[in-house]
């Protein structure tokens, strides 16, 4: 007579195990586990891309700076607006751009209102005039110092850096990103007991002082700025697209292009660009080219510059940055027959081992995030099972009705 309960309850308690089989448990494992691998292997693709941005341009548009100089080119502003005139480029990429969101290990998406317009323009006109300054105090650095002296006072952009990122960012240091600074200022340090073989001319000592103490501000203050980027994305924009990383460029970029031109044409020096470009060693259209094609290398680097700061940190671009230093001078010796020397080959080893010292603490960070994404995940997987096995036993307790005993 207790046949049907007791077949009831076999049925329940079957449906009960084949709910915690490993086979339905990697079928909800795999729902929600193989959502990080599509963004970690498409974060790296993307760290790469922004990676090679940034030393290609960064290498480039220096060589040309300096072909710039060493040519017959003596406008600061030229050289100034040259670094921030090419954001045009970008333009076409605002409307082409997706716009989704990127993924987290979270599978959510970082839905937030966006801040207002009045909140964004004093952003973008704060950057932009103090992206303009920046460029400007560069510009009288390369123009004052040696090649090698220059690399070595933005090296110190690596310290600023990690100053103003510790206090605005809350970067955490690691023996393995201790490492890599360390390693990167000491490439950089070693490129200026090499001699310069670049430096053709020489400067007085007012000159060189003025040189040292413009390209020291740049070094600072673009290291605030990329703390103050990084800042920008997580307390202001709170967006995960690509065009927020383009507007990060192009906005900026147009109130410093604006207030270059303000400079050049208050200084007087536009009218002695005609001249100039009349008597460059190179010609005419080898003036106009130089100059175009740094602002378009300068564009580059700043889309992997920002890219790199949305993705990870402006520490790790800075580092990234700084890698490309020692590149300059290996660069030199194949399109300016610059010789060498045992200081340049040691100053680049030390530059890629401190480069594969902090990927390598990336890679560690990356595998206790999957770690710990896991365990979430089986963590979940138990209370989702504990509260199924809670549910069939209400459904057995409530079906399953005894039967009084015939005597």
């Amino acid at each position: 007579m207790g046949e049907p309960q007791e077949l009831q309850l076999q049925t329940i308690v079957k449906e009960a195990k084949e709910a915690d089989s490993p086979e339905n448990a990697n079928v909800n494992n795999e729902s929600s586990v193989p959502q990080l691998r599509p963004c970690k292997w498409k974060w790296w693709l993307q760290m790469a891309i922004y990676s090679f941005f940034v030393l290609s341009g960064q290498s480039v548009a220096t060589l040309l700076g300096r072909l710039y100089y060493d040519k017959g080119g003596n406008s600061k502003w030229m050289a100034t607006l040259v670094q921030t005139a090419g954001f045009p480029i970008l333009i076409p990429f605002l409307y082409i751009s997706p716009a989704a969101r990127k993924c987290t290990t979270a599978g959510n998406y970082n839905a937030t209102k966006p801040p207002s317009a009045l909140i964004l323009a004093a952003l973008y006109v704060s950057l932009g005039v103090f992206l303009a300054a920046v460029c400007m105090l560069y510009s009288i650095g390369l123009l004052y110092l040696p090649v090698s002296t220059f690399s070595l006072i933005c090296a110190s952009q690596l310290g600023f850096n990690a100053f103003f990122s510790y206090f605005l960012n809350s970067q955490k240091f690691t023996p393995f990103i201790a490492n890599s600074l360390v390693l990167l200022t000491i490439s950089s340090t070693l490129l200026v007991f090499q001699t310069d073989s670049t430096d053709s001319t020489r400067t007085s000592k007012g000159k060189y002082a003025i040189g040292f103490l413009c390209t020291v501000g740049a070094s600072a203050g673009s290291a605030l700025m990329l703390s103050v980027t990084q800042l920008s994305f997580r307390k202001i924009l709170k967006r995960e697209t690509f065009r927020v990383v383009l507007d990060m460029i192009i906005y900026p970029s147009l109130v410093a292009t604006i207030a270059i031109l303000v400079g050049l044409f208050a200084s007087g020096e536009w009218k002695s660009l005609n001249r100039e470009m009349e008597e460059y060693e190179l010609g005419r259209i080898s003036y106009v080219m130089v100059l175009v094609w740094t602002a378009v290398c300068w564009q580059v680097f700043s889309v992997g510059m920002v890219g790199l700061i949305f993705e990870v940190s402006s520490l790790f671009s800075n580092v990234i940055s700084a890698l490309g230093l020692p590149i300059v001078p290996v660069l030199a010796v194949v399109f300016f027959h610059d010789k060498m020397d045992g200081v340049k080959v040691i100053a680049m080893l030390l530059a890629i081992w401190g480069f594969v010292s902090y990927i390598y603490q990336h890679y560690l960070d990356d595998l206790i995030l999957k770690s710990k994404a896991q365990s979430e995940c089986v963590n979940q997987l138990s209370e989702d099972s504990l509260v199924e096995r809670g549910r069939l036993m209400n459904k057995w307790a409530f079906t399953w009705e005894p039967k009084e005993v015939m005597v």
